[in-house]
């Protein structure tokens, strides 16, 4: 055994307490060895290990330069390895060419590499547990940080963990066209031909995206008050009406002022009385009348100001094993934390990371995310009716338009006081989804209707269904909307 591994096991001695952490040192010579003795032996592993799996320090120099080379198509063998190592100035460390001698002289073939590579890996992780381990206890005695944030972090570990432990996914051609085939046939026979993902309940916007689809995040952006918290409320309804389970992460607003919002979206009572607690005898009537629904909706609110991003996946991926979550919303981005993380002092960085973690989400889950984010004041500063917002309005854009798979602003003509559109139609109650990116198809500019009354969304082709229950004597409200509407 070399003198490195030798330090490495007294240190692992001394720092476990009288027990050795898990490791299979001579499994890790055994990979390294078929690694130099057979050219395309890293092929079989290299979407199985990384360097840091490796115990031994000398093991991962020596596989980190075999994976250089594998990268740069060059050749592994003793000689090329040795001279990137010495190039590098880790020759020495890792024992000299004696030690790679050693290493290639301890197998004869690359024949179990895959099975030795996984258990190398296991090792690794079961390392790593310890080390986190390790570290929750040690937060739960000295009590310096919140519980939550402690269960949060060991989930996020836990869960990054897991992700390491590669589960190959090769399939046949003959598979996957007769899995594809298998879908659409599926799909022939539902009742909602075309719509392959999760609806939104906007009929052009279901039609240019299929619906909402696994694994994309689709970012939703406008100026404060344009409407984008109750769009998004809109088709977190629409989607738990089809019996999809969804959870909402906000925040800005808190859980009850959410549910203000629904319960005027889907009563139809203005929210501006249910806002100020000023319900008529009709109103409650109303609203009695469809808690049945409401109640039946599998929306999972959770409003944790300043949450982090690592705690809010941790969130996240509890509902999905509770409860099966199927779409995810967050309001809003920019609010999202990124903890103990990322700690760049750079905003833009910082947005970056955490659009960069929440596609990760979606792709982990397989479900859709929607994220609402803010646009820059730049929108403000065009004058005249240039205010449709662009991608360059997005704030901290580079990398949400990026990791997006699809970007829609939201665009009110009403809020700036345009009343009339180019062809001198009134814009009263009209608002606009600006499909700006949509990675998988087209995009378009898909026509709402906004009642201002209950803050809801509908298709613009759909008649106006909401009913004003007439004044109340008791409250002086008039059904003529001489009442403030509140934020949106």
């Amino acid at each position: 055994m070399s003198r490195i591994a030798e330090n490495r096991r007294e240190t692992g001695f001394q720092q476990g307490l009288g027990k050795l952490p898990p490791q299979a040192i001579d499994l890790e010579e055994a990979v390294l060895g078929a690694v130099l003795s057979e050219r395309d032996a890293i092929t079989e592993i290299a979407d199985i290990l990384t360097p840091k799996m490796f115990y031994v320090e000398a093991n991962q120099l020596i596989f980190e330069e075999c994976c250089r080379l594998s990268l740069d198509s060059q050749p592994i063998d003793i000689l090329t390895v040795t001279q990137a190592l010495r190039a590098s100035g880790n020759l020495e460390q890792v024992g000299g060419p004696f030690y790679l001698t050693g290493l290639s002289d301890r197998v004869m073939s690359s024949a179990n590499i895959e099975y030795h590579a996984r258990i190398v890996a296991q090792k690794y992780v079961q390392r790593e547990m310890i080390i986190q381990s390790t570290r929750i206890i040690e937060a739960c005695y000295t009590d310096t940080e919140d519980i939550f944030d402690t269960m949060a972090a060991a989930d996020f570990g836990r869960d990054e963990l897991l992700t390491q432990i590669s589960t190959r996914k090769e399939s046949s051609n003959i598979e996957v066209v007769t899995d594809t085939l298998r879908d659409i046939e599926e799909a022939q026979l539902s009742p909602h031909r075309g719509l392959t993902g999760i609806t939104s309940g906007f009929s052009k916007l279901d039609d240019l995206t299929g619906g909402w689809q696994q694994s994309d995040l689709v970012i939703l952006a406008a100026r404060p008050a344009m409407g984008k918290t109750s769009n998004a409320i809109t088709m977190a309804i629409n989607a738990a009406r089809s019996q999809k389970p969804v959870a909402v992460f906000s925040l800005e607003m808190s859980s009850k002022q959410l549910a203000n919002k629904e319960l005027s979206i889907v009563s139809g009572v203005p929210f501006s009385r249910i806002r100020k607690k000023v319900l008529n005898p009709e109103d409650w009537q109303v609203i009695h009348s469809k808690m049945g629904e409401i109640s039946s909706l599998p929306i999972h609110w959770d409003d944790t100001p300043g949450i982090s991003i690592t705690e809010l996946c941790a969130k996240a991926k509890r509902l999905k094993r509770k409860h099966g979550i199927e779409l995810i919303i967050v309001d809003y981005l920019q609010l999202i934390t990124t903890g103990n993380r990322q700690k760049s002092g750079n905003r833009e960085q910082e947005v970056g990371f955490i659009s960069r973690t929440l596609k990760g989400l979606a792709k982990e889950l397989d479900i859709p995310v929607i994220a609402l984010s803010q646009l820059s004041r730049a929108v403000e500063s065009r004058p005249g009716n240039g205010k449709r917002p662009m991608l360059s309005d997005l704030r901290e854009s580079g990398s949400i338009e990026q990791d997006a798979d699809i970007v829609m602003f939201l665009y009110r003509p009403e809020y700036y006081g345009i009343t009339e559109d180019e062809i001198g139609s009134s814009t009263e109650g009209m608002a606009e989804l600006i499909v700006a990116k949509h990675r998988n198809g087209a995009c378009e500019d898909i026509q709402l209707r906004f009642d201002k009354y209950t803050t809801g969304f509908t298709d613009w082709e759909t008649e106006d269904t909401w009913i004003l229950p007439p004044p109340s004597p008791n409250t002086g409200i008039s059904p003529n909307g001489s009442f403030d509407d509140g934020p949106f």
